[in-house]
């Protein structure tokens, strides 16, 4: 008998499950099957895959809204089209805040970064900022409550893997004092959120009179092309090696364009799988979604733990007639059960769970 690796060497007409524990980071099998693990006829209860179309909340205009949370991270999506009249700060968590369209500047007391779509912005725990977009923009954002966004161990692929340390992009202090005297603005409030309260703090003069800094704690930029995604031409590999931020209690992995494998025997299409620990959530930013039917930009699903989950069945024959797959996604993977908010659930795709039954 032919040596059987995951995710290769499937007999015909078979599909493979991988149950695991730790996310991808555990004990892991592999269960060869006759048929799809989401082969359900009828859901009746509030465990299921659940899609949500984001983009809805741009037609109330200016809004921040709260989408998922637990005692660990909070997940909001933020859409502005003008400046704001005061600064900002969470005195939460690390604000990971990926830009999904629009562009503009974010002005922060160690400088000014410019952001564009597809651009990841970290700003620390209590750094005050504010985001002036020149172009509507909205943001996917991950707030990180209980421990720092850190970077992923590269292990033996070494310290160039993913991304290198000279694509994040430091704010430059003396481009916002240029763009504040230009624009003649003074920032002299800050709204700070605090356990689900704000509290606004007035100076009488402008906020942003940092002159000189200097040290390894910033906020800064970082764009998803600088991230080179881990690849092998010939089994397909775990979400996990696609991170690209992490927590103590969650992870953030960037999908993005990549070959896929050329093995004849090599599975292509992400592998129905199990993550007995973990809710997942993706962020759909742009491209072609071939794992998923009916999918747009700016949409997000949430696959609680419990239940096996995988492409649909149009994309297993989709796949065999492409040679790369063309989208980028944001993945967040949370070690405790995410909880929806009131507001999530107007943007549900109530449907999103008979998908896997075409």
């Amino acid at each position: 008998m032919k040596k059987r690796h995951p995710h290769k060497n499937i007999p015909a007409g078979h599909f493979e499950e991988e149950q695991g524990q730790m996310g991808f980071y555990g004990p892991v099998s592999h269960l060869i099957k006759k048929k799809p693990s989401t082969r359900w006829t009828h859901i009746e209860g509030d465990l299921k895959p659940r899609l949500f179309d984001l983009p809805k909340i741009k037609a109330g205009g200016e809004s921040w809204k709260k989408l998922l949370y637990n005692d660990n991270v909070n997940v909001h999506f933020y859409h502005c089209t003008s400046q704001p009249q005061t600064a900002f700060r969470s005195a939460d968590g690390d604000l990971l805040c990926f830009c999904h369209e629009g562009e503009g500047v974010a002005l922060t007391e160690y400088g000014l970064l410019k952001y564009s779509s597809g651009q990841y912005i970290l700003i620390p725990k209590c750094f005050t900022h504010v985001f002036i977009p020149t172009k509507p923009s909205s943001f996917f954002i991950i707030e990180s409550l209980k421990s720092h966004f850190r970077e992923p161990d590269r292990g033996l692929l070494g310290r160039h893997a993913l991304y290198d340390k000279s694509s994040l992009i430091k704010p430059n202090l003396e481009a916002l004092h240029t763009y504040l005297k230009e624009n003649k603005l003074e920032f002299k409030k800050i709204a700070v959120y605090h356990r689900n309260k704000v509290t606004d703090f007035t100076y009488d003069e402008c906020i942003f009179d940092v002159v000189e800094w200097k040290g390894d704690l910033f906020p800064f930029t970082l764009d998803m092309q600088d991230i080179m995604p881990v690849m092998s031409h010939r089994a397909h590999l775990p979400p996990s090696v696609h991170t690209t931020f992490l927590t103590d209690q969650f992870i953030v992995c960037s999908f993005l364009p990549r070959p896929l494998e050329q093995d004849e025997d090599a599975l292509k299409v992400p592998f129905y799988h199990q993550n007995t620990d973990y809710d997942e959530v993706i962020f759909y930013h742009k491209g072609d979604f071939f794992s998923r039917d009916n999918l747009r930009e700016g949409m997000m699903s949430l696959h609680p733990a419990g239940f096996p989950h995988g492409p649909h069945p149009k994309a297993i024959q989709a796949i065999k007639n492409k040679t790369h797959t063309n989208e980028y996604a944001v993945m967040l993977d949370s070690k405790n059960t995410l909880y929806r908010t009131e507001a999530l659930s107007t943007l549900e795709v109530q449907s999103y769970w008979k998908s896997w039954r075409s």
